[in-house]
């Protein structure tokens, strides 16, 4: 059974699939969803209704729903029975499981089930629309996305299935199916665009032989400064000859990101973006790139503000900037968790974003969802010390530093940082001793860290 688009379409549905898409600019939802329903009985190839379909039920139902049963469905309930129907006959079994979506259109079990029926019918766009419905819905839901992700290598989507895997590694960072699928298929869909076949190699690939020892001369570490303009400036004449290709773009993007010229790293990433089909990475590549400009243009402002403390007018000007530029870094940080909210990373950059900008109730939150990835939980909690210090709410601030100095053990610059906001803290509160013995810690290792040696040793005096 093969999937169609609304061209194809018979002739005597077309006109319900106009009312739809009327009904739907009008918001008028249920009425579009009877007619979607209608169309999708006879014709259950239509991918873009059945998107649509969603659109409308999950505007009507107020979205996913947070909890569920398991798989979704209870016990001796319509979805059990579903389950019968699925295994007798898929085709006719899909309208009664769209029907059961009305009620729950992002229900896992439901969806999984759908799949299942369209699989068998071999609409696999259709198949695969079941589960990404449950992955955008239902980030947490991991035995689904390993089944998505396996449906795509089936069909050498590793590209696809790469994307699912990072999903899973969001959710569960200590995945292991997860972690070697996600190495794989990188691997898998680099051959895959490179058209690598068993009989064929990097050198058989390259023009000559000059370019294969050029790319692997460039490819050695530590490159000195002069020779990563060499390269720079080899690359830009590559570019210029081909704007459009994403692998020289994507290395221009790599070579000013090592050169630290962020305004230049930015917007090559961000070229390479708009190049690609989507990827998540050189747009997140892009935004960060973004942030380090805009960190560097308040260091040079605020370096000259230093270098003329009177100079009122640069001072204005330095103000002016710092309160743009953070309201940007904020932005850029709501857009980054409001496409994944879930990533752990992205709410403690918009949890820092908002601290720098001094909206300390605001960036709680963030920080405190930001905790649950272990590799980055000291930062955060030092982070929200020093938030909860700065709203002088010192008890909580101390709560957050200790349980950072629990997951520390040599002393590091990390560990040196808590211990000495730590003590600042202890010493604001009026005890001393505490204090002291923070500045200690950090005096034993390192004498020239801060003020420590001046603080220590006048507690002798």
């Amino acid at each position: 059974m093969p999937e169609i688009t609304d061209k194809e379409l018979p002739q005597s549905v077309r006109p319900y699939w106009l009312k739809a898409l009327s009904a739907v600019e009008v918001k008028n939802h249920a009425y579009a969803v009877t007619l979607l329903q209608a169309i999708l009985k006879d014709n259950p190839g239509f991918l873009v209704g059945r998107e649509l379909l969603r659109k409308c039920e999950g505007y009507l139902t107020g979205g996913p729903k947070k909890k569920q049963k398991i798989f979704g469905m209870e016990s001796g309930g319509p979805g059990m029975k579903l389950q019968g129907a699925a295994k007798k006959d898929p085709a006719s079994a899909v309208p009664l499981i769209e029907k059961e979506l009305e009620k729950d259109p992002f229900n896992d079990g439901l969806n999984d089930l759908l799949h299942d029926c369209l699989l068998k019918m071999e609409l696999f766009d259709s198949a695969a629309f079941a589960l990404e419905t449950v992955r955008k819905s239902h980030p947490d839901n991991t035995k689904n996305m390993h089944k998505l992700a396996l449906f795509y290598l089936e069909r050498g989507r590793a590209d696809a299935a790469g994307e699912v895997y990072n999903d899973i590694l969001k959710a569960e960072p200590t995945d292991a199916k997860a972690i070697k699928g996600s190495k794989d298929c990188a691997a898998q869909h680099s051959m895959q665009r490179q058209n690598w076949t068993e009989n064929s190699s990097v050198r058989d690939l390259m023009k000559d032989q000059s370019e294969f020892q050029e790319l692997e001369a460039a490819s050695r570490a530590g490159m000195t400064k002069d020779q990563m303009y060499e390269k720079r400036d080899r690359l830009i004449a590559r570019y210029n000859e081909d704007p459009n290709n994403l692998g020289n773009a994507k290395e221009l993007a790599n070579i000013f990101e090592q050169l630290e010229d962020w305004e230049n790293a930015t917007t090559f990433y961000d070229w390479a973006f708009s190049l690609s089909n989507g990827d998540a990475a050189l747009k997140t590549k892009g935004r960060q790139m973004s942030d380090k400009f805009i960190a560097q243009q308040m260091a040079t402002l605020q370096a000259a503000v230093e270098a003329d403390p009177d100079n009122a007018e640069l001072r204005a000007q330095l103000d002016e900037v710092l309160k743009a530029r953070s309201a940007e870094m904020v932005a850029n940080a709501k857009q980054r968790v409001d496409e994944n909210p879930t990533d752990p990373q992205l709410r403690f950059e918009l949890g820092s974003a908002l601290y720098n900008a001094g909206d300390y109730s605001a960036a709680i939150p963030h920080l405190q969802q930001a905790k649950s990835n272990p590799h980055i939980r000291t930062k955060v909690l030092l982070l929200l010390g020093r938030t909860f210090k700065a709203k002088s709410m010192f008890d909580l601030s101390l709560k957050q530093l200790s349980d950072a100095l629990a997951d520390l053990h040599g002393m590091d610059n990390i560990k040196k940082e808590v211990l000495y906001d730590k003590g600042l803290i202890h010493d604001e509160m009026g005890d001393k001793a505490a204090a002291l013995d923070c500045f200690k810690q950090i005096y034993e290792v390192d004498y020239g860290y801060r003020d420590v040696a001046q603080r220590v040793e006048s507690s002798y005096s």
